[in-house]
């Protein structure tokens, strides 16, 4: 089997797969095709590509001449057109909000992995590639927010006199907020935090965090430890003790998101508009919406002298590590598919591969995406 690995569009420095990782393909018995100037972003010459065994050919032979194709971000539908049906897709395709993709990939009859899918399960967590750009993203936005602050974040005693550590405020204590957490007291500020789940409190508690908890929140198992949709009294609540603890604040890291949904509306307006001047907010969820309702993705604005940030593609700007983590990623979910010869073996008996796949024998395999689309 030919494995395609092709480069990322403009402005996305990522790759997905690194030369250790298509040595690793190679003793899989599988043969490993790379677009030019597939890793050059990354600071991957087409060479180590070769010494480790790949082929490096243009963007059309890759997809020609592949069975399955690698990636990282989405491809057009208009693209996924042209592929006949025969390939296999394995990357990352944001499902829930990108319905002309998935439809595009349902109706050419071509089966597709999305990686954000992965089961959140034990044996999947090699897998999982949230987790792991999460990770990036949340050790990025505090250094990011310290860049962009007036002040120190550690506490200074000097003969000047002694200076105040900053507080951070943080939504979400997932992979992104818990990540945050422990840079931002590595680098010496006070740390409070915001999450629906009783669940991550000792998590909080065990990297330095304060965890403000508002009552009567709702969990549920099934949601498979994200956090889920909740009623307008809590909501309430939950608005007047953000409210409170954010004009406290120096820095607000915004991690919190639902899969499927618009990100939830968690700082307002009128509390951005009472902000110490000079706070720094920095919103992870921007492209769904944003945590902060001032929020442009992929846009620092200025509002009334506080710096909000809406950046939701940090992994592009460690593109070394982030790449690392993300092929490895990858490898570890086409370890699962491919058999002892070289060659595709898709069981859907296996919970990681049916719960990964978007579509199929020209349907949308997945049923939530099903449902969320209403396809």
């Amino acid at each position: 089997m030919k494995i395609g690995v092709l480069k990322e569009s403009s402005g996305e420095n990522r790759v997905a797969m690194m030369p250790e990782t298509v040595a690793s393909l190679k003793k899989l018995k599988t043969d490993v095709l790379i677009e030019q100037g597939a890793g050059t972003s990354a600071f991957v010459a087409d060479d180590y590509y070769r010494d480790a065994g790949a082929i490096v050919v243009s963007r059309s032979e890759v997809i020609e001449q592949s069975d399955l194709l690698l990636f990282i971000n989405p491809l057009s539908s208009g693209e996924v057109k042209t592929f006949g049906n025969k390939k296999v897709l394995v990357g990352a395709m944001n499902p829930y909000f990108n319905k002309e993709l998935v439809s595009a990939l349902a109706e050419g009859n071509i089966t597709s992995f999305s990686m954000e899918l992965v089961p959140r399960i034990s044996r999947a967590q090699s897998m999982d590639i949230l987790s792991s750009m999460a990770t990036v993203a949340g050790y990025k936005a505090v250094i990011d927010a310290a860049m962009n602050l007036s002040k120190f974040f550690p506490m200074f005693m000097s003969a000047a006199g002694t200076i105040k550590p900053a507080k951070v405020l943080i939504f979400g204590a997932g992979v992104a907020g818990l990540q945050a957490i422990a840079i931002a007291r590595k680098l010496g500020a006070v740390v409070e935090v915001f999450d629906v789940r009783s669940a991550v409190k000792e998590e909080v508690k065990s990297l330095g965090g304060k965890f403000i908890e508002v009552e009567g929140a709702l969990e549920d198992a099934a949601a498979g430890g994200y956090a889920v949709e909740q009623k307008e009294e809590f909501k309430q609540k939950q608005s007047m003790l953000i409210h409170e603890h954010a004009l406290k604040s120096d820095v607000v890291i915004c991690t919190a998101q639902i899969p499927g949904k618009r990100a939830p509306l968690l700082l307002k307006k009128e509390t951005v508009d009472k902000m110490s001047p000079g706070s720094v907010i920095v919103d992870l969820a921007a492209s769904t919406g944003g945590n902060c309702e001032l929020t442009k993705n992929n846009e620092t604005i200025v509002h009334h002298q506080v710096k909000i940030i809406g950046k939701s593609d940090y992994p592009s700007d460690i593109p070394s590590d982030a790449s690392s983590m993300y092929a490895k990623n990858q490898l570890n979910f086409l370890r699962l598919i491919i058999d002892d010869n070289g060659s595709l073996n898709i069981d859907f008996n296996d919970e990681i591969i049916k719960g990964t796949c978007l579509t199929h024998a020209g349907q949308v395999y997945h049923s939530r995406v099903k449902e969320v689309l209403n396809l």
